[in-house]
């Protein structure tokens, strides 16, 4: 039993050693930030610092939209956090698009600030999606019905 207690042994040493050796991989991911910028050259200077980060394959800045997209093995916190180091306001992307929203002129949904086509994203159920009432209206005028109204 010496000899066999000793490979055992030496089995699970080299076992958990490689355990230890393997690392998590990150997941693929997309962040979206609205980071206020001025001119072309605060877009280079957010463009430089998310960059720079450990797993970053793409980083996408538009400064009149005020967005930054980073794509690959990153963590969000982490790019917050590495934009929020050039000294910019930085937040999460908060918009969609209106088309996602039922109501998109609703107080709390709509932002003047928005960029073209986008309104503030929401949680509340009476915004996000039409009551069954106001469906069957919708759908009564709708292009895709065959017995729609044919005045419009």
């Amino acid at each position: 039993m010496g000899v066999v207690g000793i490979l055992d042994y030496i089995s699970d040493v080299m076992t958990t050693r490689r355990l230890k050796k393997k690392k998590k991989r990150k997941q693929f991911n997309t962040v979206s930030l609205k980071v206020r910028m001025d001119c072309e050259g605060c877009q280079r200077k957010v463009k430089n610092a998310l960059s720079s980060l450990k797993g970053v394959k793409t980083v996408d800045v538009d400064w009149k939209q005020q967005k930054a997209t980073v794509t690959g093995y990153v963590d969000a916190k982490k790019v917050i956090k590495r934009a929020e180091s050039t000294g910019k306001k930085v937040e999460a992307w908060p918009y969609v698009p209106y088309t996602q929203v039922a109501h998109p002129y609703v107080a709390g949904v709509y932002d003047k600030k928005a960029p073209s086509g986008f309104v503030r994203k929401t949680d509340d159920p009476t915004v996000v999606g039409l009551n069954p009432l106001e469906e069957h209206y919708a759908l009564m005028f709708s292009d895709e019905n065959p017995n729609a109204c044919s005045v419009m």
